[in-house]
């Protein structure tokens, strides 16, 4: 029997999973499972570097195209893609719940993101301005333009694996790019639905050429011919730090730009004016939403040692009457973990963490087809090296300080920089944290988590993080190449700097 997620949008159980101008079936089949209870979903026929290679090719030629439509208008295919994504949110939230576990309302919250950043997107295609720069030389201007970079490349994680390549490939077409996409190997049936979804809107776009959206599904053979394919101007790639550093390696040695947003070790300091309950709600929801498995889930729990006790009471009781389960039932906040080797690594960092004189509450096994787990509090000293490493489960590390400056210098202790919170009503405290010296991250917040970012606002994060930017403010400059230019309106050639060179 079809799976009812599936069969909503269309997709069977035997599917191509390369989609170039027309669907086509690759050579590799990759198994889908389902995150829930690890039911087989479908099989997908990807592709390796032959693939990509030809998606590269016909996203090459798209581009050339697509670069000379103007931007208002390429505006208007976003805006049509995000009419189709409103009437199909549910369906697309129910396959992301399906297949990767969250529970529908952060499933439904993850498609908001894709019509909210096409909304800004299009928005944006009548604002991609450049500047008019003074002249030192008489009758002369000079002035920047922002001009289409080229196709662009995206992998994507597994968490989310619709709102990220969103992020980008809204971005991408109302600059005037191509998109080539190699979605998460976990994460394939939501890739084919939002790209078939894409594909029909572009079909009946006029302007829009074949090959101007591609979708190829595969392994590290197809992530390793993207990073390395010259015809693909920029690399955009989510996942973990190792990974990283191959893509970055790989597009340097051909001169491209990459775009990074890489392992994520967040902290938050709660200061000894916090609201505790604001505290709890914030820590909880940033610490094991999505069962822990976001970017900017919370990790490290820095707690002023006038309310370390009181707090960890609280939070206790609240991991104790988590509801934990299949995310389709009605109640339930926390789902599975996506597979067995999460699992694994979940018990590896917390036997690792015993090891460094940890003490451990909750974060046990729970029955199940899928991995289920409670989340884990795990006390530890400040200086165990456990808490240097990021792993993608619901573990939150809590230690104890006594100073502000102790606390920062503590939050900062970490080779990850993307995203950061303190708790606190002290206006002093808060400024202090978000100033030069305070948190080294690219998000740093008060009063909130370090979960939920706007797309309003940029997307990224420092030090092995990558330094990539997504989303709003002026991330879109990414996608784009910039041209200075010096027009000469009058009839001499004076020359900068007031050189003399008379022949």
């Amino acid at each position: 029997m079809m799976d009812p997620a599936l069969a909503a949008l269309g997709l069977s159980a035997d599917l191509p999973g390369v989609v170039v101008d027309r669907e086509r079936r690759g050579p590799l089949p990759l198994v889908a499972r389902s995150a829930i209870d690890g039911a087989v979903l479908a099989t997908v026929h990807g592709g390796g570097a032959i693939e990509m290679a030809a998606a590269a090719a016909a996203a090459q030629v798209a581009f050339l195209r697509w670069r000379a439509v103007p931007a208002p208008r390429r505006g208007e295919l976003v805006r049509r893609i995000v009419a189709a994504v409103r009437e199909r949110k549910a369906d697309l939230a129910a396959l992301i719940t399906r297949e990767v576990g969250k529970i529908p309302a952060e499933a439904a919250g993850e498609i908001q993101e894709w019509i909210d950043i096409g909304d800004f997107a299009v928005g944006l295609s009548r604002q991609l301005n450049g500047q008019t720069i003074p002249s030192e030389r008489p009758h002369h201007r000079m002035m920047e333009q922002w001009h289409p970079l080229g196709p662009v490349g995206c992998i994507s994680a597994f968490n989310f694996p619709i709102a990220v390549w969103a992020w980008n490939a809204m971005l991408a077409l109302v600059c005037g790019d191509s998109v080539v996409w190699k979605p998460s190997e976990k994460a394939n049936l939501c890739a084919l639905a939002a790209h078939r979804l894409v594909a029909q809107v572009v079909a009946d776009f006029p302007e829009a050429p074949p090959g101007l959206v591609t979708l190829v599904c595969g392994g590290r053979e197809a992530g390793e011919a993207l990073a390395g394919d010259p015809r693909l101007a920029l690399v955009s790639a989510t996942g973990s730090v190792p990974m990283g550093r191959a893509v970055a390696v790989a597009v340097a040695g051909r001169l491209g730009r990459s775009l990074l947003e890489l392992g994520g070790n967040n902290g938050m300091i709660v200061a000894p004016s916090a609201d505790l309950e604001l505290a709890v709600r914030a820590i909880v929801f940033a610490a094991v939403g999505t069962c822990g498995q976001r970017c900017t889930s919370l990790r490290r729990l820095i707690v002023h040692r006038s309310l370390y006790a009181a707090l960890l009471a609280r939070l206790r009781a609240a991991y104790a009457r988590l509801p934990i389960g299949d995310p389709r039932a009605a109640g339930t906040l926390v789902g599975p973990l996506i597979d067995e080797a999460a699992g694994a690594a979940m018990a590896q960092a917390l036997a690792a963490a015993r090891a460094q004189g940890g003490t451990l509450h909750h974060g046990e096994r729970l029955a199940g087809p899928g991995v289920y787990v409670r989340p884990a509090l795990v006390e530890v000293p400040s200086d165990a090296a456990i808490i240097r490493d990021e792993t993608f489960a619901p573990i939150l590390y809590v230690m104890p300080y006594d100073d502000l400056d102790q606390a920062i210098a503590i939050h900062n202790d970490v080779p990850q920089g993307l995203s950061s919170a303190i708790v606190t009503g002290d206006a002093r405290e808060a400024e202090r944290f978000l100033a030069p010296a305070g948190s080294d991250c690219g998000i740093a917040n008060v009063n909130i988590g370090t979960s939920g970012a706007e797309i309003g606002g940029a997307f990224g994060g420092e030090k092995t993080t990558g330094g990539g930017r997504e989303s709003g403010s002026d991330a879109w400059k990414a996608y784009m190449r910039r041209a200075t230019n010096t027009i000469n309106y009058g009839n001499d050639l004076p020359l900068a700097q007031g050189i003399d060179f008379t022949v």
